[in-house]
């Protein structure tokens, strides 16, 4: 079984993690899928919008850390990176239903969403620095920006949740709903029902200020990432990882 899978929904194309058993922690593969389906999607008139959710109680564990130190992204051309460059270019709405946990990457994908949903249960995390490396996905720009310096620096750096309270308060998020998935296809509905073109360029207008400099964050971003992979501090820090886990 694919552990992302497709449907559609109406105009809407939805993208599913569908690896409940391991928290839907994103393997090197799915990097790859998510990334092909965005760029298809991007190009597909009959999509105006594209839904990220998830199978099972929580959103995604962020990397599959084994899968991770078995090929690390060090590359300009990985997945990895040609996911980050799928989102950050993705010129139709994105909407992104949250449950449960959104760690690392689950939670700074969302950044490059046009619409968030959360369920009660979420909770977000960025642990990066735990791990011995840096925030990625443009996060070092987009976080402070959302959120203000003093509190990105103080998640970043602490490596602490927050729940969905907190999440809408900062602007992480744009609603709160019990039932997160549902919520998101009704408005992913509601958007599909605009004139397309309208939605485009609206959408393009309200990144075009922030688009370049993201760009060459990410850039920056994953140049440090890729050295911290390498380095003595995110080895020991990995090791400590897997052995709390009793992987």
């Amino acid at each position: 079984m694919s552990e992302i899978t497709t449907s559609n929904q109406g105009q809407s194309l939805v993208l599913r993690f569908n690896r409940p058993e391991k928290m839907n922690a994103i393997t090197r593969d799915m990097y790859a899928a998510l990334a092909q389906q965005l760029n298809q999607a991007a190009e597909d008139p009959a999509i105006r919008c594209v839904v990220l959710t998830s199978e099972g109680d929580h959103f995604t564990a962020g990397n599959d850390i084994r899968d991770f130190m078995a090929n690390p992204p060090t590359e300009k051309d990985s997945v990895v990176a040609k996911f980050l460059g799928s989102l950050l270019e993705f010129p139709k709405p994105l909407l992104a239903a949250v449950k449960g946990n959104a760690i690392g990457v689950g939670t700074t994908m969302l950044l490059h969403c046009d619409v968030v949903v959360a369920a009660p249960s979420a909770n977000f995390s960025m642990p990066f620095t735990s791990l011995g490396l840096v925030p990625e996905a443009g996060s070092t720009k987009l976080f402070p920006d959302l959120v203000g310096y003093q509190r990105a620096a103080k998640i970043f750096m602490t490596g602490e949740s927050f729940g969905a309270d907190e999440a809408l308060a900062m602007g992480l998020i744009a609603e709160i709903a019990s039932d997160a998935e549902k919520a998101t296809l009704a408005i992913a509905e509601k958007i599909a029902q605009q004139p397309p073109k309208a939605i485009l360029n609206t959408k393009a207008l309200m990144k075009a200020g922030s688009h370049d400099a993201v760009s060459a964050v990410m850039l920056a971003e994953f140049q440090l990432f890729a050295l911290a992979l390498q380095s003595e501090e995110a080895a020991e820090a990995f090791m400590k990882f897997m052995s709390t886990r009793g992987k």
